[in-house]
C-alpha cells in the first residue's frame, strides 16, 4: 500500500472559510490555473473541496461557525507578474511587489478577497553558493529583504 495516493504530496495545506470557499475556488482557478477535483456541498455549505495548483493538491472547507483563518500559502510560478495582475484584477491586495531576492527568486505577495495570503516565487537566477553569499551582502538585495521583511500583511492591524 503507498503512503502518499498517486496525485498528492506528503503535504496538503487547508484553507477554511466561515462560509466563501464556493467563491475562493473560482478564484484560484482564474489566477492559478487550478483545476477543480472535487467538491461536496452540502445546502450552500462547502464541506470539502479539493483544487489542484501546479503540482499540488489544495483542500478547502466551509466552517461557518469557526472566525476567519487565513491560509498562508507560497507557490512557484512561471510567471508571476501575470498571476499577480489575475489576481489584482479579481479583487486581491499587493502586499509585496515584485522584488528579487538574493537567492534567486523574484517574490510578490498578495492578500485574496477572503483574507489569505500568497507568495508568488519566480525562479529568475541560479546563483552558484559563491554568488549567493555575495549577493546576500548586496546593498541591493539587503535593500529588497529588508522592504519584503518589512511588509504589513494585513492592513486594518
Amino acid at each position: 500500500m503507498k503512503v502518499v495516493p498517486d496525485g498528492y504530496h506528503t503535504v496538503t495545506p487547508w484553507m477554511i472559510s466561515p462560509g466563501d470557499t464556493a467563491p475562493l475556488i473560482d478564484f484560484v482557478v482564474a489566477v492559478f490555473d487550478a483545476t477543480e477535483l472535487a467538491r461536496l456541498a452540502v445546502g450552500d455549505v462547502v464541506a470539502h473541496a479539493e483544487v489542484r495548483i501546479g503540482d499540488s493538491v489544495v483542500m478547502m472547507f466551509d466552517k461557518p461557525d469557526w472566525p476567519r483563518t487565513p491560509a498562508f500559502l507560497r507557490l512557484y510560478v512561471a510567471d508571476d507578474a501575470e498571476v499577480l495582475r489575475r489576481a489584482v484584477e479579481r479583487g486581491a491586495t499587493v502586499v509585496t511587489e515584485p522584488t528579487e531576492l538574493f537567492w534567486g527568486d523574484r517574490v510578490s505577495r498578495f492578500r485574496d478577497p477572503f483574507g489569505h495570503l500568497w507568495w508568488i516565487h519566480q525562479r529568475v537566477a541560479e546563483p552558484t553558493e559563491a554568488e549567493t553569499n555575495q549577493r546576500m551582502h548586496d546593498p541591493e538585495f539587503v535593500r529588497a529583504m529588508e522592504y519584503v521583511q518589512s511588509a504589513e500583511f494585513f492592513a486594518d492591524r
